[in-house]
């Protein structure tokens, strides 16, 4: 049985909504997007949706309340949705899952499960000696992860970690030493969280009895891409690199499915502008967002694609209002042995 399985950054969906929870008019210019209007965002979203026709979604930068989202899919996307949103205080671009369940892919009962990663200690305020210097410091999850179970009609399951890490892009003008030195900061922030997602969560689930044999997806906007850039040579790590794992474990490693499709490091999903020399270079071309998985089943992934060409044209051209991001799709198949 193969199913799609969609992450998409969708842009301060947060924004569609009004305080009761309630789409904002259709004419409402949102907060993010002055050049549009709630009614214009809500139709390309789903009309991205519709047209690539997903059975599971994992949305970041979604709305704050699983009733928003609930209300997005039940008034704008075609077929029956059963949505959640992992809530995070103070948060306004929380991560979240739709799953399509009028497809008879999923098992009838208990389609999904959404832990609460709100009461998981593995992903509180953590300490981490981030640069082997003996000073410790203290880091914390602006977004709560999200981590759900879903529970296949043949009776396969799987499970899907959703990260949205911090962003390392500075869009003010900054003096240079200060540029420099937040730049650094942001990535170290992402370097932390990868180095304790890797040992506090990847390793003991693919080591503990309970989750060991359970195929494990790991995806989101990890703000971060393979390969290091000049600051992340400065404190000798990357964040993505860190998440997929060591060579030296291979037992533990993370396949990257969008680069077992293109082979390539060359490639982006979304682009944001050069404050400093955007008279040179308008713009930055970045592959933030991955789908990694476990290899504890073979072959069970396949197919993994960044969202570029709708059936009409680009999907910049198609759907310009949607999000600043371009999705990536995994196909997944899960056979009973």
């Amino acid at each position: 049985m193969t199913i799609k399985l969609l992450c998409w950054n969708m842009e301060w969906m947060n924004d569609l909504f009004d305080g009761d929870g309630n789409f904002h008019p259709d004419d409402h210019k949102p907060q993010h997007s002055k050049s549009t209007t709630v009614l214009e965002r809500r139709k390309d979203l789903a009309g991205v949706i519709n047209e690539l026709q997903p059975e599971i979604i994992v949305i970041i930068e979604g709305p704050n309340r699983t009733k928003e989202l609930q209300l997005f899919f039940d008034e704008d996307v075609a077929g029956t949705w059963s949505t959640y949103i992992q809530a995070t205080k103070g948060a306004t671009q929380c991560i979240g899952i739709a799953i399509r369940t009028d497809t008879d892919k999923f098992d009838n009962q208990n389609p999904i499960t959404n832990y609460n990663t709100v009461n998981n200690v593995v992903f509180d305020d953590f300490q981490l000696d981030n640069e082997n210097d003996g000073i410790i410091e203290i880091y914390k999850y602006e977004r709560k992860p999200l981590y759900s179970e879903v529970k296949l009609k043949n009776g396969e399951r799987f499970r899907i970690l959703g990260l949205h890490l911090k962003s390392k892009g500075i869009f003010d003008l900054l003096e240079w030493g200060k540029w420099w030195e937040k730049s650094i900061s942001n990535r170290r922030k992402i370097f932390a969280s990868a180095v304790h997602l890797r040992t506090d969560f990847i390793e003991p689930y693919l080591t503990n009895e309970e989750t060991k044999n359970i195929p494990l997806i790991v995806c989101g906007d990890v703000n971060d891409g393979p390969g290091y850039d000049v600051s992340e040579k400065k404190i000798l790590g990357s964040g993505i690199e860190k998440l997929m794992g060591d060579i030296w474990k291979p037992q533990f490693i993370l396949g990257n499915a969008i680069y077992d499709t293109e082979q390539k490091l060359d490639i982006s999903t979304t682009r944001f502008a050069d404050p400093i020399f955007n008279f040179n270079y308008n713009y930055h071309y970045v592959w933030l967002d991955h789908i990694l998985y476990s290899k504890n089943r073979l072959g069970w992934t396949s197919n993994g694609q960044i969202i570029k060409k709708m059936q009409n044209g680009y999907i910049w051209s198609e759907y310009p209002h949607a999000s600043d991001h371009q999705p990536v799709s995994v196909d997944i198949t899960l056979e009973n042995n």
